[in-house]
């Protein structure tokens, strides 16, 4: 019986064996084709342009009959594969690449080798989920490994024959992980703990106590909000405020309370369409309302409505993918297969929001800040225990506060609405651009529309007004030519409006016919005697109820209710679908013209990532898919962003991009692990995996390089070595600072305004009031962004204009960062009030405070040599401010001691980390 089996397997082994001893070597499409396309071919035959009617973007394209009628690729047969035969024509006029120089020799062969072994195609490795299971590699080098981070590392630098370096300095390290951690130097005291504490735990005790500050969240923020492309204006030429910092509040607890990255995910791309919404849930949906907006008169509302919407695919698809998507909105992908229809498919998850690019930036959440909210809530319940029972709101909760006050003042009567608040507008109406809380630009035959206004008790309704020229108003019901319900004229309240802003308004009362149930109200303006661009100015509209409950109340009691309408709210633009009789279709637009519709999608993601189980996906199904088990990516990427954030590098340094056009990355299978497991075993946490990589020895090692490492990892990808890189201009700021003794510790909160030079504010009008007090000593993360005029040091340092979204801040070396560092004057004054610290505690012995101070930058005891340079320009300066100089400063001590100061904040080691 065996022997018939025997007979039967003998031909199957003997195939086998053949095929395998031949040694026929295996072509990778991945490693050794696709780098050959991607470099000599795609740029005429990809996502872009299809010369010849052949594409290698797709498989199934690749191996499709072009226009001659043949295709280029036949599996098996590269001599008879059109692809070859072109690729070795003698013709130069046939020979492709067409007008380039041919392809070598050994790419042509591996093209034929691959082809006669089939042409298999292999997805991206981006595009591939990572195995579950992947074996941590032994090593084998006599360097303690403290955990599974650094047997990957060593594995590799044991391939390119390095060694790790040993352990950094205590001082060093302290330094080290509080920069990375919280953005701010140690105190002397800190070192001095850091150092008498010989315990085996005294490193994780700090990376803990460091983790567990609220000066993380800080610090972390910064990063995201380059992805966020957060700003304090709108862009564009007006560039006007945005009153979004409540977002960036919303971050910086995000971070420091730890919350889990996929809940992290959610709240920002989809928290509106949670079940039951909280106020933080609305506030983080703001990461896409920081898109830019156009305020300038006379644009087209649904042009930048839908720029916004296609900006936000885009990011969103950088931010959690590194997928270049923004390449897809006007054809297919250059390099990656993505189809020209699947970034329309994904913009269907985003079409459906009520923003429209208005200037009030609805729909918003009104929230108040700290101090604010408890004096209303007070207000409110006060006001509350004095109704009636039936007109009383049943509960007071610190939740939505604001709608609950808007509800209390509805069901009595008091229907007051701002002006700007409009969910509509003709061309030419814009708010006033100071404090956009009122508008103007109100030509002859604009309008503004209210929706859904209740206007079956009302009998008139005023408006306030101010007017140089005078104005006629007509109300209209459901269109701008509908009925009319209501007419009035607007006087003249002033001869001229100094500085854009009236000095008295007045209220105009116009009675209206009697309408029933809710209406959308149109209010139509006219010109009177004056023809003028700017007929009147309209700051709020108060409806009239027959017998509105309010007046049933005390004078007292009206009072509290007038100063609780006054009450103003923080205004946070957020996301809000439509509802769904209202939800807009989504077009492929050709070319990427909005203006030229193709065919309708529906909502979707590229077949390359996977499907989704939803027949009917919305924004939240999409941001569920992003961090689920099917997901290949999101993990990978936020690793990705953290390792980059702590080695100065990303894994794959191409942060942006993890296509097929990306840097390869330098350990792989350690991106797949550590994706595996933030997602598996660290349940998403985000500062559970930045303590692992701390804790890692690849981490601690000394920053000292030699000339075997510089040579064979000369910007140590491979960390054979400690990172040392350039702060970023937050960190340099905030050091400066802190250092000094200036730092002001208050958190969260409105942005300030440090002091900018007086050229920069009052370009295209004034927009920087420079912060009084201990406000402009605040930590950098709270600084004024405005994107047509960033804060002058931070773009020094490197720092984006956040117009779009970025992934990663190309650090220089320039000569204007010395300038910044000894003439702008934050740091001007950081040297002054560091100055005035160190004569105080030096007390007579200047060399001995120099000493103590310059080790707050450069963490070890400093080296005698630099005290002595220093020490000896204190006494070169004190020489000078005494004699020649006696007249510029009446402090000659604190003269020199502050050019001494200065110079140390100019240290290779202050803006180093080392």
């Amino acid at each position: 019986m065996k022997s018939r089996y025997l007979i039967f397997l003998m031909p199957l082994i003997v195939v086998l064996t053949y095929w395998m001893w031949s040694g026929e070597e295996k072509i990778s499409y991945n490693r050794q084709i696709r780098p050959i396309i991607n470099n000599k071919c795609i740029s005429c035959h990809g996502g872009v342009k299809q010369s010849g009617g052949f594409s290698l973007l797709f498989e199934e394209e690749a191996k499709m009959n072009t226009e001659s009628g043949k295709p280029a690729i036949i599996p098996g047969d590269a001599g008879a594969s059109e692809m070859v035969k072109r690729l070795t024509h003698h013709d130069p006029e046939m020979r492709m690449p067409l007008g380039k120089a041919p392809l070598s020799t050994e790419e042509i062969d591996l093209i034929k080798e691959w082809i006669n072994q089939g042409a298999n195609w292999e997805k991206h490795w981006a595009y591939i989920a990572p195995k579950k299971e992947i074996e941590v590699p032994e090593v084998s080098m006599d360097v303690p490994a403290q955990n599974e981070i650094d047997h990957f590392i060593f594995k590799k630098l044991e391939e390119i024959e390095l060694r790790p370096n040993e352990e950094a300095p205590k001082e060093l390290l302290l330094r080290r992980l509080s920069l990375d951690i919280t953005g701010l130097p140690p105190t002397l005291e800190a070192y001095e703990e850091f150092i008498s504490d010989t315990s085996p735990m005294a490193y994780e005790k700090t990376v803990d106590k460091l983790l567990a500050s609220p000066r993380f969240g800080e610090k972390w923020a910064a990063f995201w909000m380059d992805l966020a492309r957060y700003s304090d204006s709108k862009g564009y030429e007006k560039d006007l405020h945005r009153e979004i910092w409540k977002y960036r509040d919303w971050l910086i607890n995000a971070f420091n309370q730890d919350m889990p990255f996929d809940q992290f995910t959610i709240a920002q791309l989809a928290g509106d369409l949670l079940p039951k919404p909280t106020e933080s849930d609305l506030l983080a949906t703001a990461f896409h309302r920081n898109t830019m907006a156009n305020d300038e008169g006379g644009t087209n509302d649904e042009e930048f409505r839908v720029a916004a919407v296609m900006e936000r695919v885009g990011t969103t698809y950088e931010v959690w993918q590194s997928t270049t998507m923004a390449c897809v909105q006007c054809h297919s992908h250059p390099y990656d297969p993505i189809r020209h229809v699947e970034f329309y498919q994904s913009q269907a998850f985003f079409n459906n929001t009520q923003d429209k690019d208005l200037y009030n930036e609805q729909p918003k959440v009104f929230t108040y800040q700290a101090e604010d909210k408890q004096k209303v809530k007070e207000l409110l319940s006060w006001v509350n225990d004095k109704l009636k029972p039936s007109e009383k709101l049943p509960k007071i909760s610190d939740e939505f506060l604001h709608q609950q006050k808007e509800d209390l003042l509805y069901n009595l009567g008091y229907r007051k609405v701002e002006a700007e608040e409009f969910q509509d507008k003709s061309r030419f109406i814009e708010l006033v651009a100071h404090d956009q809380e009122s508008i103007w630009q109100v030509q002859d035959s604009s309008w503004i529309m209210f929706e859904n206004v209740d206007l079956d008790q009302v009998t008139a309704i005023s408006l306030g007004y101010a007017s140089i020229y005078g104005a006629q108003l007509e109300i209209r019901l459901d269109s701008m030519l509908g009925e009319i319900i209501g007419k009035g004229n607007f006087g003249i309240t002033d001869k001229n409006f100094p500085g854009n802003k009236p000095k008295d308004w007045e209220t105009l009362k116009v009675p209206i016919k009697p309408v029933s149930g809710k209406r959308d109200v149109f209010y139509y303006f006219k010109k009177d005697k004056t023809f003028a661009q700017d007929l009147i100015r309209l700051d709020w509209v108060f409806y009239h109820e027959k017998s509105p409950s309010i007046d049933k109340y005390p004078q007292s009691i009206q009072a509290k209710l007038v100063e609780l309408s006054n009450a103003k709210p923080v205004q946070t633009p957020i996301l809000k679908d439509l509802p769904k009789s209202n939800s807009r279709k989504t077009y492929v637009f050709e070319r990427g013209d909005w203006r030229s519709k193709g065919e309708e999608v529906k909502a979707g993601i590229p077949e390359i990532m996977g499907t989704l189980s939803s027949q009917e996906p919305n924004r939240l199904d999409f941001a569920k898919w992003l961090v689920s088990g099917e997901n290949t990516l999101t993990s990978r990427v936020f690793v990705n962003r953290i390792w980059e954030q702590l080695f100065g590098y990303g894994i794959v340094e191409s942060m942006e991009d993890f296509g097929s056009q990306s840097i390869p990355a330098s350990h792989p299978e350690l991106l797949d692990w550590l994706a595996v497991n933030f997602q598996d075993e660290m349940k998403w946490s985000m500062k559970t995996l930045i303590k692992k990589i701390l804790m890692s020895q690849s981490y601690r090692q000394s920053s000292t390089t030699d000339e075997q490492k510089m040579k064979k990892d000369p910007y140590n990808k491979y960390l054979s070595r400690g990172s040392r890189t350039r702060l970023p201009a937050e960190t340099i700021r905030d050091q400066a600072l802190a250092i000094s003794g200036l730092l002001n510790e208050k958190q969260l909160g409105p942005s300030v305004m440090p002091y900018q030079p007086e050229n920069i504010i009052s370009f295209n009008g004034k927009f920087w009031f420079p912060s009084e007090g201990e406000e402009k000593y605040r930590r950098a993360v709270y600084t004024y962004w405005k994107r047509t005029h960033p804060y002058p040091s931070f773009v020094t340092f490197d720092s984006p204009s956040r117009e779009i979204c970025t992934s990663r801040r190309i650090r220089t070396n320039t000569p204007l960062q010395s300038l910044v560092l000894l003439n702008d004057p934050v740091y001007i004054e950081a040297a002054e009030a560091w100055a005035q610290r160190i004569l105080k505690e030096s007390a007579g012995d200047i060399k001995r405070g120099i000493e103590k101070n310059l080790q707050l930058v450069t963490a070890k005891k400093p080296e005698s040599e630099k005290v002595e340079v220093l020490h000896k320009l204190y006494l070169e300066s004190l020489a000078y401010y005494e004699g020649e100089g006696k007249d510029l400063d009446e402090n000659a001590q604190l003269a020199a001691m502050r050019i001494v100061s200065n110079a140390m904040l100019n240290l290779d080691e202050f803006v180093t980390r080392r």
